[in-house]
């Protein structure tokens, strides 16, 4: 549940999303394929479930031989009939993930879920999903959420929303790679609650569009400190609004989206705060992410991300591109790297091993900039890593994750459920 598909992306609360899933990524669990029946030992006398039923006279034939098999076949097919009901019932997960991130300090997220198809007997369908999570920290730092994202009539629409509300301590270095190069910190305190909300509709080619909404207030006070402060944004110490409206399209070929071995996602966000909404600042903010994977030989699979980002108008410091959130890249501290546009691009080689155990290893490359045109090749952000996985599923290939990652400044550590992409 919740990471990969995935996911996912609140922009209302950049630093929220940001800081608390910096270094720790929940995925979105989705069922994409129905586990195969084992053969059973009496497979040789069962009548196929799609066969004509035996009529009245053929019944009635005295046969000690037609009898078993009948009897047997019935057993059979109640057995199957309990256990499809008891699987169309849905599925609680429940996931303690720790969490040690440079920014937020270490603590843990709790999370708990429910997973069904909607309706419950189409469990070939895409499931749906209802969690609720916390967080955690020993520096402070305190937050709820519950969110979920359903599917309806096969699959043609998905509704997802996110309701989330806490406080966040983490220090701010400033915008730009200049300033996120220096070691000052601003120690800031940010409150508030926000709510987001989509609906998508598939349309041909496994491609969605829809809208989005995101609404939500926050309050930042500066913590007590000492020495030399970076700038002070002019966000401390006001009540802040941001309402937006916005468009999505995205499309997934991936046949198994815990773990991709073939396939590839697209998808484009672009969010509109205006003032006539309600919002205080008005800006934009646009995303694209492509992800690409390749089957290899002995149970490997090679993973290619890459990600764009950029932003207009005029944001509050949290609505800019954050460099190091949602696993990108992977070995940064979520916020030291921030600005108007950013770039990031990796990719990651998975290997299976015997007893439910996988390693990858991860390069990347990216940077921010206040424009397109000023990207510098000195200002490039390497990382780099490796990780542990150990398959929580058999049934679906879904994975523990644990990564250890050095990027430019630090080293980091991450733990979550599903891939980083």
């Amino acid at each position: 549940m919740y990471p990969h598909k995935n996911r996912r992306r609140f922009q209302t609360f950049c630093l929220f999303i940001a800081y608390a899933y910096g270094s720790t990524c929940v995925c979105s669990t989705k069922l994409t394929a129905e586990q195969d029946r084992p053969p059973s030992d009496q497979s040789l006398l069962v009548q196929p479930l799609d066969a004509p039923a035996p009529t009245q006279e053929s019944a009635s034939t005295p046969s000690s031989g037609n009898g078993s098999q009948q009897t047997s076949g019935k057993k059979e097919e109640e057995k199957k009939k309990k256990k499809e009901k008891k699987e169309s019932n849905g599925s609680f997960v429940i996931a303690p993930i720790p969490i040690v991130s440079p920014a937020i300090g270490s603590g843990f997220i709790p999370i708990v879920g429910y997973i069904t198809p909607i309706p419950q007997k189409e469990r070939k369908e895409t499931p749906s999903v209802i969690g609720a999570g916390g967080l955690i920290t020993n520096n402070g730092s305190r937050g709820f959420f519950v969110g979920t994202d359903l599917y309806f009539n096969q699959a043609r629409y998905e509704v997802e929303s996110v309701y989330i509300r806490g406080s966040l301590d983490y220090s701010l270095y400033g915008t730009g790679f200049i300033n996120g190069s220096t070691n000052l910190k601003l120690p800031l305190e940010q409150t508030g609650q926000g709510f987001f909300i989509k609906g998508l509709r598939l349309i041909r080619w496994k491609t969605y569009v829809g809208a989005r909404f995101t609404t939500g207030n926050s309050f930042i006070t500066l913590m007590p400190t000492s020495g030399t402060l970076p700038p002070i944004p002019p966000e401390v110490g006001l009540h802040t609004a941001l309402r937006s409206l916005g468009v999505e399209v995205s499309r997934d070929s991936r046949p198994n989206r815990f773990y991709p071995v073939k396939g590839s996602v697209f998808d484009f966000t672009g969010d509109f705060f205006s003032q006539f909404l309600g919002s205080k600042y008005s800006y934009q903010s646009y995303k694209i992410t492509f992800n690409k994977y390749f089957s290899l030989p002995k149970k490997q699979v090679l993973a290619y991300n890459a990600f764009f980002c950029a932003t207009g108008g005029t944001p509050p410091f949290y609505g800019n591109c954050i460099y190091g959130t949602n696993n990108e890249l992977r070995g940064y501290t979520a916020g030291r790297y921030l600005d108007r546009y950013m770039v990031a691009t990796q990719l990651e080689d998975r290997l299976e091993l015997p007893w439910r155990l996988g390693v990858v290893g991860f390069v990347g490359l990216g940077g921010v900039d206040p424009g397109v045109a000023a990207f510098r090749t000195s200002h490039f952000l390497p990382g780099g890593g490796t990780g542990i996985r150990f398959m929580l599923s058999k049934s679906y290939h879904v994975n523990l994750r644990t990564d250890f990652a050095w990027g430019r400044d630090n080293f980091t550590w991450g733990v979550g459920v599903g891939e980083a992409f």
